[in-house]
């Protein structure tokens, strides 16, 4: 089948400074986000009513995990939480940061188990359930600035999010780049984006997700990439991951397959 270039709506969302889109990954951060949703809209004690939520979800299986004790529920409502620290190991290994929303999030802690055995790359794991809401963040701050130029600037709350976690920054989603695209200038760090831009032919999940490259070997591959150009990698390394993961081969896929072949 043909999968087309449909990865844009929360972009079109964006324009509409009423709409406040999510791109949630577990049913918990649903719920979460749904419950703000009402008493936003409809809550007694709501400063703003005139607003909208936008929830994008989809029609592919995802193993549900129970809610983290300790969630940063206001870091979910806001745009982005961390959900999995890097594995423990050698203080002095390469770290990366990987930020993914909806369907990406499996995909991307399966990226952080393969840099850790394979790689020695330690990388945390971050949920973004807003992309949009996290550049608007960035954009009050931004304004805030601008019109109080006497008064300390405010921190957006993505570079607050990461401020001490060190590495490259690689952001997918199974959108268009240009959704993740959104919070780039708020990234202290060196950044790189994942999506699925363009037209893809391809008869299963997994051979879309290899041939957009967003798919869970991308990732590992794209975070060797940004940590090679520090040299903080072995030499090579990322032609070695394009061979061992047959990065090119659309049919050598693995990632979005857990409901068959739809």
């Amino acid at each position: 089948g043909l999968q087309h270039a449909d990865g844009h709506s929360p972009i079109l969302a964006s324009t509409n400074p009423a709409v406040r889109t999510y791109d949630p990954a577990y049913g918990y951060e649903i719920g979460h986000i749904i419950r703000h949703g009402l008493e936003t809209m409809y809550g007694e004690h709501s400063e703003d009513k005139n607003v909208m939520f936008y929830l994008t979800v989809y029609n592919e299986p995802i193993t549900q995990p129970a809610e983290p004790e300790n969630l940063d529920t206001n870091g979910l409502l806001k745009g982005i939480y961390k959900l999995a620290d890097a594995p423990q190991g050698d203080t002095n290994r390469p770290t990366a940061q990987i930020l993914a929303s909806g369907v990406s999030v499996p995909w991307a802690l399966d990226a952080q188990k393969i840099l850790n055995d394979d790689w020695g790359v330690a990388a945390t794991i971050w949920s973004v359930t807003s992309w949009n809401e996290l550049r608007r963040d960035g954009l009050d701050a931004d304004d805030h600035a601008f019109l109080n130029p006497g008064q300390p600037p405010r921190t957006p709350f993505i570079t607050e999010q990461l401020t001490g976690h060190h590495g490259p920054v690689i952001a997918v989603s199974d959108y268009m780049k240009a959704v993740p695209d959104q919070i780039r200038q708020y990234i202290p760090n060196d950044f790189a984006s994942l999506g699925a831009d363009g037209f893809g032919f391809s008869d299963t999940r997994q051979a879309a997700r290899r041939y957009f490259k967003n798919d869970t070997h991308s990732i590992v591959t794209k975070t060797l990439q940004l940590l090679a150009a520090k040299g903080e990698v072995e030499e090579g390394a990322v032609e070695k991951a394009i061979d061992k993961y047959r990065l090119l081969d659309v049919n050598a896929g693995t990632t979005g397959g857990a409901g068959g072949d739809a």
